[in-house]
């Protein structure tokens, strides 16, 4: 518990007292000083502060001064309750004084220069900018840097986030069975936080840019036309299998996220020319889609008189998939990851050959799609389609590289 006391330091008749911040953290006493601006007189402070008096002058005096010091004391117990004990001193607690007697002097100095409690302060300020799973990620990052920290035994600056922090983290995170990948984009998010510190004011590392590592190459699944041809020839389903097979396909040939397509419906469709084209927006990027629909999605909707299958949600998409893929003899060895408890209670993704049914998730219709059609439908197009930002980003999702890129262009020449 944290107490705070008032001195009379000076050897003059008049002068500001002194204030002592006393508290104990991690099993140690702390005791931190810094002056007021609350002028007394020694003979005051010495004869008649706390003591009763049958003089009106005074005990008004008295009145007004505790008054003063009590505002003084809860202001510095309140900033104490908000503040990360190991980031209190005395330069700290002289700031916190200044602020109590000019509120709006200090502001720049609130903003934190330590990594963790940063995270809190750009979520607070920007959280309107982002969907609930990009701050849950955010959250995400802050606890698994909190836990680092707890086993380095040190709180971060942002400013020490540099060379040698990426490695001590990227050791404990592989400790921890973290892949590769996952590592690098913790390391993305964490400079990114550094990126926006430095706008705001505080210091960060030179070697921010050096926070990266190699990523390992992702191993790109998807169903291809003959695997499809196979899935869609399947017979004698459950009925709530027949609806997932039915939200494959039409997955399979629009290249839409599941949570873009689990919401299509009817209305959604216009017909133009004799083409139907779907309109809707991205729920990701809120980007306004028109897209044309194929022979094998107007099949579906005209055997369910005009309706897509049943929207359900996406864990039981993801179940339901394997089971389908299972059911439908997509069970080739194939290199790929798998979540699985790596000991009680902690889960990560581990990389191995698996049956192919049991690495299919709800993304095998957008990649499916980008994929199969590599080559055969203008890059552009599909992009488009997909809805990536960049032509890198699209290559880089179905796996393909530079020497790709040349066969593709060799076509033409």
């Amino acid at each position: 518990m944290a107490t705070v006391n008032f001195l009379y330091r000076s050897t003059k008749d008049k002068a500001p007292l002194n204030l002592r911040l006393l508290f104990r953290h991690d099993n140690e006493d702390y005791v931190y000083g810094a002056k007021t601006k609350l002028v007394v007189s020694k003979s005051y402070w010495a004869k008649q502060h706390g003591k009763k008096s049958k003089d009106i002058d005074i005990t008004n005096m008295q009145l007004q001064i505790n008054s003063e010091l009590n505002q003084i004391e809860n202001k510095i117990l309140d900033n104490l309750n908000q503040t990360d004990l190991d980031e209190v001193n005395a330069e700290w607690l002289q700031d916190a004084v200044d602020e109590y007697y000019n509120p709006t002097k200090n502001k720049t100095k609130q903003i934190p220069d330590k990594l963790t409690p940063y995270i809190d302060y750009f979520l607070q300020v920007r959280s309107k900018d982002f969907k609930s799973q990009t701050i849950k990620n955010y959250k995400v990052v802050k606890s698994l840097i909190e836990r680092f920290e707890t086993h380095a035994k040190h709180k971060y600056k942002i400013v020490e986030v540099d060379i040698k922090f990426k490695d001590r983290f990227y050791t404990y995170c592989q400790s921890k069975n973290y892949s590769v990948n996952t590592i690098s984009k913790f390391l993305d998010t964490i400079k990114a936080l550094c990126r926006d510190a430095q706008t705001n004011g505080i210091e960060a590392s030179p070697q921010i840019n050096k926070l990266k590592i190699k990523n390992d190459k992702v191993d790109i699944i998807y169903l291809n036309f003959d695997e499809l041809a196979q899935i869609e020839n399947t017979k004698d389903l459950p009925d709530y299998l027949v609806n997932v097979k039915d939200w494959l396909i039409i997955s399979c040939y629009i290249g839409q996220r599941v949570s873009d397509f689990m919401t299509f419906k009817p209305e959604m469709i216009r017909s133009e020319n004799g083409k139907h084209y779907l309109e809707f927006t991205q729920k990701k990027t809120q980007k306004k889609m028109t897209i044309p629909l194929s022979p094998k999605v107007i099949d579906i909707l005209d055997k369910r008189s005009g309706n897509f299958p049943r929207p359900i949600s996406d864990q039981k998409y993801n179940d339901y998939l394997k089971l389908l893929c299972k059911d439908a003899g997509i069970d080739n060895p194939t290199t790929g990851s798998i979540r699985k408890e790596v000991k009680k209670g902690v889960f990560r993704k581990v990389r191995g050959k698996y049956p192919k049914y049991e690495l299919i998730s709800s993304h095998i219709g957008r990649r499916s799609f980008a994929t199969n059609h590599y080559g055969t439908v203008p890059t552009t197009l599909l992009i488009y389609m997909t809805g990536h930002s960049t032509e890198t980003m699209f290559l880089n999702y179905i796996g393909k590289s530079n020497k790709d890129l040349a066969i593709e262009a060799s076509k033409y020449f």
